[in-house]
């Protein structure tokens, strides 16, 4: 099985599988490559509609030469802190986005949450965000405006009155809860649409079932994500002591 980077090749390969509507398995299969691999590929490129090979190859050569010129080759520079790779890190940041944006997120978006997740304090301000990530201001409000719509970020001022954006233990939950919630209204709309249709009739039969299982969906998330918050915030009580003599 081929290792290392895609050649130009590959991701033109890549481009004829997706314009024929193949899976990315097939894709895999085909070249002879691991899944993950042509979906972090498709997905860090403008997803499968968009995804062009040449705009692809460069834009990974790009990020090569970006990420020698930020690695000191000096051995007694620390790139990072607690010893960590930055190479590593860049890939991770990479795969970590790609895992948002199979979600749905938008690649901007994805990056933003992923400075956010992958930054120690799980806080930054907008200036911070514009220099690590190399975009503009309005595509960090814009990115933050939709995180915190998700319940996927605070926005907070410091001392210093800046606006900074913030992640923790709680952002998970809030925004499972809030998801949860909104996926309720969708039961709550459905079931009024039976009422406008006529009770008994095909389409409000439809409806129903899709209340009903919409209703058990987001009870089901709110009981699970409830019991989560209470297990996993819940620090272990320290050993029993021996009792005196």
């Amino acid at each position: 099985m081929p290792g290392g980077r895609l050649s130009q090749s590959e991701r033109q390969q890549i481009a004829l599988g997706l314009a024929d509507g193949l899976a990315y398995a097939e894709i895999a299969r085909r070249l002879e490559r691991p899944t993950s691999t042509i979906t972090r590929e498709v997905m860090r490129n403008g997803g499968p509609t968009a995804y062009r090979a040449e705009i692809a190859h460069r834009s990974t050569e790009h990020r090569a030469r970006r990420r020698k010129k930020a690695a000191p080759r000096d051995a007694g520079t620390a790139a990072l802190p607690h010893g960590r790779d930055l190479e590593a890190v860049q890939d991770y940041e990479e795969e970590f986005t790609t895992v948002f944006m199979a979600s749905g997120l938008p690649r901007m978006t994805a990056r933003v949450m992923v400075c956010l997740y992958t930054t120690d304090s799980g806080s930054v301000t907008a200036a911070e965000l514009v220099e690590r990530l190399e975009i503009s201001p309005a595509t960090v409000s814009k990115a933050i405006a939709f995180l915190e719509s998700q319940g996927l970020v605070r926005r907070e001022r410091d001392e210093r009155r800046r606006e900074r954006y913030s992640v923790d233990d709680e952002v998970m939950y809030q925004s499972t809860i809030a998801s949860a919630r909104a996926t309720a209204r969708v039961a709550d709309v459905a079931r009024q649409g039976v009422t406008v249709l006529g009770p008994g009739t095909p389409a409000a039969t439809r409806l129903e079932n899709i209340a009903r299982f919409v209703d058990f969906i987001s009870e089901s998330t709110l009981r699970a994500a409830e019991q989560a918050r209470e297990v996993l915030h819940t620090k272990p009580a320290n050993p029993a002591q021996g009792s005196a003599s």
